[in-house]
């Protein structure tokens, strides 16, 4: 038994989300300032220059607003902007607007789904709208300081201190990066910082009445991240107890190079930012009426996804990897829903689709078929916007799950035709024109292929396959079937193949 099992990890997470705006929260400045120079995507509002007066992004609260549903949260009808005082030089003005006192989006929840198939659920504090600050790259005696993302509207989700342990801390930020990614509240963009979570991180004795004293890791940008800061973390404070000396409240960055957290400053309180209402901002008053219409027209959520998909049997594993994606779950449940077979969402249904009839069975089946291709595909290799641009489609997927349920192709066949559907030279073809063009198609004809089987067995290199098989060393007959595909080119039916050859043996 190890001295970490006498300690018990307390997580709470804030996830700053960037708004999928064309503009900043306070000014007209572009908000789009991927790949762009710096300093190029700025108004003087986000200098911070004398006399300019913020004028408040509508489509930033509108989008907020629709955050929180997502979240399971309220909204309030009135909200207001206060001021984060501290000087730092991605923030010239010296404070950054931000909501401490009366935020936008209320007490909610995320039921994040774990790997065992339970589910863990992780209250939301509140959340509310904040404006970004800019960017400082050190360099060896200078720093630099890019204004780009000063000013980009912000939700800063604050979760309760419910998690307690790596993989859940793993789980809660990824159902969080699906729940805004399916709400279109952000891009999602990982890399370019379109999501970024501070991890808060205490540990203290199991049965413990109070809580660690906690040390807060910034700015971590990916799900695995969360989870190796979170197990280090957890190791350096228990190893620090154990030594008898005390956990420091701080700042700690993350070096993912090193997997270790290093020590950055220490951490402010909420009366060291001297909170003051911003008087330049008015309250945000909204009516009932006004959250419903924000909120309507809402998208498939990833647990109404999941509850579609569980009628196919799928690993947990399979499903939460095409839902990583909306784009992705979309095309699945178009697919799920074609057909001549019940159809669970008859808003997404395709017209024009023409199939031979096959049961509902049948089309669960092509449906497994079709998940496994893409769960077994590195992410990377899958092009989201020829996803998402319709570019592969329910049609030729369903094509392609169908001439392996019909034994026209094998399954190795199939999974090239897949990945070929999402080249430009396949624009237009269907998945039989594919095989076809690639000599994929088996044969079938049982004539033909019965010939090439007698051809195989009556060759005196198999004699001692057969004489195996008949011995009971079942496993020989995979060097005849073997014959059967290369004589034929790989283009025999091995089920068929295999078949005729026991009948053969048998006779």
């Amino acid at each position: 038994m190890s001295v970490y099992d006498d300690y018990e990890m307390t997580v709470g997470i804030e996830c700053h989300v960037q708004l999928a705006t064309k503009t900043k929260l306070f000014s007209p400045a572009d908000n789009d300032a991927r790949d762009a120079e710096p300093n190029s995507k700025t108004h003087p509002i986000d200098f911070g220059l004398p006399g300019m007066l913020p004028v408040l992004n509508k489509e930033a609260v509108r989008l907020a607003v629709r955050a929180g549903k997502a979240l399971n949260a309220p909204i309030a009808r009135v909200s207001r902007f206060d001021r984060k005082h501290y000087f730092y030089p991605d923030l010239p003005k010296g404070y950054q607007t931000s909501q401490m006192y009366q935020p936008i989006i209320l007490a909610g929840y995320v039921d994040a789904p774990l790997d065992d198939g339970s589910t863990k659920r992780v209250r939301i504090e509140h959340a509310h709208m904040e404006e970004d600050a800019g960017k400082l790259t050190h360099h060896d005696g200078y720093s630099l300081v890019d204004l780009n993302r000063a000013g980009t509207p912000l939700i800063e989700i604050v979760s309760e201190p419910d998690i307690h342990s790596a993989a859940e801390a793993k789980a809660y930020v990824s159902e969080l990066h699906k729940l805004m990614t399916y709400a279109g509240v952000t891009h999602g963009d990982l890399y370019h910082g379109n999501m970024r979570f501070d991890v808060n991180i205490s540990v203290a004795k199991k049965g413990a009445a109070e809580l660690g004293k906690r040390a807060e890791v910034k700015n971590l940008n990916s799900f695995r991240s969360v989870e190796k800061a979170a197990e280090y973390e957890f190791k350096r404070q228990v190893d620090l107890l154990e030594r008898g000396e005390q956990v420091v409240q701080e700042t700690r960055g993350w070096n993912d190079a090193k997997q270790i957290t290093t020590s950055q400053r220490s951490k402010e309180d909420a009366q060291d930012y001297r909170y003051m209402p911003d008087a330049d901002i008015p309250p945000i008053v909204l009516s009932d009426e006004e959250i419903a219409d924000m909120q309507g027209n809402f998208p498939i959520m990833p647990g109404e996804f999941r509850d579609y998909f569980s009628v196919f049997g799928l690993d947990n594993s399979v499903v939460e990897y095409v839902l990583r994606d909306y784009r992705l779950a979309y095309l699945l449940l178009s697919t799920w829903g074609d057909g001549p077979w019940p159809r669970p969402q008859a808003d997404l249904i395709r017209d024009g689709f023409e199939i031979e009839k096959y049961s509902l069975e049948e089309h669960k089946e092509n449906m497994k078929r079709i998940f496994n291709w893409f769960a077994s595909t590195p992410f990377e290799e899958l092009d989201m916007e020829k996803v998402g641009n319709g570019f592969v489609g329910p049609r030729r997927l369903t094509r392609l799950a169908h001439l392996v349920h019909e034994n026209k192709i094998s399954s190795n066949s199939a999974r090239e035709i897949f990945l070929s559907l999402f080249e430009e030279s396949t624009i237009g073809k269907m998945p039989e024109e594919i095989a076809k063009e690639r000599n994929l198609l088996q044969v079938s004809d049982e004539s033909a292929v019965a010939a090439i089987v007698d051809e195989v067995m009556n060759d005196p290199a198999s004699a001692a396959s057969i004489a195996d098989i008949k011995a009971g060393k079942d496993k020989a007959i995979g060097y005849l079937v073997g014959q059967v595909m290369k004589k034929s080119k790989g283009q025999a039916n091995p089920s068929l193949a295999q078949r005729l050859i026991r009948e053969r043996l048998r006779g």
